[in-house]
């Protein structure tokens, strides 16, 4: 056995559920305490980093600080700041409280045998949570099948909001020459990720095999990582889930501004001064500080946005899976949210996108907003990937049992518990049938043989990678099978508009 694992200690009387086990092991900072399910070894609420508080706020993250003893590792850690209803409810479907700014930690779910004598290390995937950049928490996924299956998982707290995006011209004075600027969630990302290479040893994981996955704003951070110099070598695969994929070329002087005229409504003049702004309470920042949120290019820790790293081929070389969902337009929330998207889209639009034109506003506008936003930038991205490390193309269009009498598509986020196999602690087990299972079997499995092998050699599927030539995606739906030229014209419609606007050519 390695030498800083420590042995299994049961700690409940006799007759007591085999879950009920204590599991200790030793990482840098100290021992943790942690608990042996019976399908995992489960550890939480892990420091991966110091607090960012008072000076450390809007500050790169620093290292964790060591604890003597043993480190209680049972019990969820508090999510980051993010709207939440005075009950503790989430405001905006993210996590549910507490909520700290002392949130830096992230959970481990290990194979019960990964630490056992002669046992090779076992893969490791690593979950970044959605929310917009603005809520969620890693505490929220269970990724004990993932364990179960031979896999360590992690899933991540990273700071959110104005606590994770911001930045002012008081905080780049101050800050070196060198240091990075304003996306303080992803630098939080890049910090977990060297965590989990110094670390993840100890619970039986293999450093030298990490996957990296998110959905939405996790999506948008795995393909920022991908992106990121200094993320190089701390990961050697990557899924993208709804992650969008094409970025705004907006640079810090744009983000600069928009922390000035937040610092307004704080109260604060446009002189302000880093202390001024760190003096605001945690309170104030989330409810008066709103907007659009996600890493942006500083200079330093993303020199460029990632779609313009795409474009040009540099990004982080592994292989990589991405797809979107039928159903993304559920964003756009109830009746009335298509018709408004419709207002914008150009006349050639109702031609091209004749079927939903003749249903109407409502329809064309949510086909069109699914297409622009996740389906024509997820493709991009893989043909941009495909000249290098291969890349698998996805399109999940599958809807629960239990939700068609009321959806015909896969919402927003609909694929997450089919990856994890894992229903959420508010579905009763009554309403998933045979059908979902098979679904979240298949998905699951080729999420975690991708993060074995680098393929996703899962039941059988003839899955290819992507090539340009032939367009070819696996569609996970009522009938799962490989689809040719998938909905090419209008994805290729929607990128002859989008490209140009971010200073880059369609693909002719």
């Amino acid at each position: 056995m390695k030498p800083w694992v420590m042995a299994a200690v049961a700690v409940l009387a006799a007759g007591s559920p085999a879950w009920a086990e204590s599991v200790k092991v030793k990482v840098e900072s100290g021992v943790l305490a942690g608990e042996a399910t019976d399908r995992a070894a489960v550890f939480r609420n892990i420091p991966y980093a110091a607090p960012p508080v008072g000076p450390l706020r809007w500050k790169p993250p620093a290292p964790p600080a060591a604890w003597s003893g043993e480190r209680p590792a049972v019990e969820a850690g508090p999510s980051c700041p993010q709207p939440m209803n005075e009950d503790g409810s989430p405001n905006t479907g993210g996590a549910n409280g507490p909520t700290s700014e002392d949130c830096l930690q992230l959970n481990v779910f290990a194979p019960k045998d990964a630490t056992a004598p002669g046992k090779a290390p076992v893969p490791v995937m690593v979950w970044l949570h959605g929310g917009a950049h603005r809520t969620g928490a890693g505490w929220v996924y269970d990724g004990q099948n993932f364990a179960r299956d031979g896999v360590v998982l992690v899933t991540v707290n990273y700071r959110l909001g104005p606590l994770g995006y911001f930045a002012h011209p008081a905080l780049t004075r101050e800050a070196g020459a060198k240091a990075p600027l304003g996306s303080y969630g992803l630098m939080d990302q890049v910090a977990a990720l060297r965590w989990v290479q110094r670390n993840i040893a100890a619970f039986g994981g293999d450093p030298r095999n990490v996957t990296v996955f998110g959905e939405s704003a996790g999506g948008m951070s795995t393909l920022a990582l991908l992106a990121t110099p200094s993320a190089k070598g701390l990961f050697s695969k990557a899924i993208v889930q709804s992650g969008l994929g094409w970025f705004e070329p907006q640079g810090l002087a744009v983000q600069e501004a928009k922390g000035v005229e937040a610092a307004k409504t704080l109260g604060l003049t446009r002189t302000a001064s880093a202390a001024e702004l760190r003096a605001v309470p945690v309170e104030t920042l989330i409810e008066k500080v709103d907007g659009s949120f996600g890493p942006f290019v500083d200079g330093r820790l993303l020199p460029r946005t990632p779609t313009q790293v795409f474009a040009a081929g540099g990004e982080i070389d592994v292989p990589m899976i991405i797809g979107w969902n039928s159903g993304e337009d559920s964003l756009l929330g109830g009746p009335g949210g298509g018709a408004r998207f419709a207002q914008n889209v150009p006349p050639i639009a109702r031609t091209i996108y004749a079927e939903e034109a003749a249903e109407g506003d409502e329809a064309l506008g949510r086909a069109i907003f699914t297409d622009r936003l996740f389906a024509a930038p997820a493709r991009w991205v893989a043909r941009q990937a495909a000249d290098g490390a291969p890349a698998w193309l996805y399109h999940f269009s599958y809807v629960g049992d239990r939700y068609r009498p009321v959806l015909d598509r896969a919402h927003h986020a609909a694929e997450i518990q089919y990856v994890f196999e894992y229903w959420g602690r508010r579905t009763p087990m009554s309403v998933v049938s045979d059908e979902d299972r098979a679904m979240a079997s298949l998905m699951h499995a080729c999420w975690a043989a991708f993060a074995k092998t680098g393929e996703p050699d899962c039941g059988g599927l003839d899955w290819p990678a992507y090539d340009p030539a032939s367009d070819r995606l696996l569609e996970f739906g009522s009938e799962t099978a490989v689809r040719e030229n998938f909905r090419k014209i209008r994805l290729d419609a929607q990128e002859a508009v989008a490209l140009p606007t971010l200073g880059l050519e369609a693909a002719q």
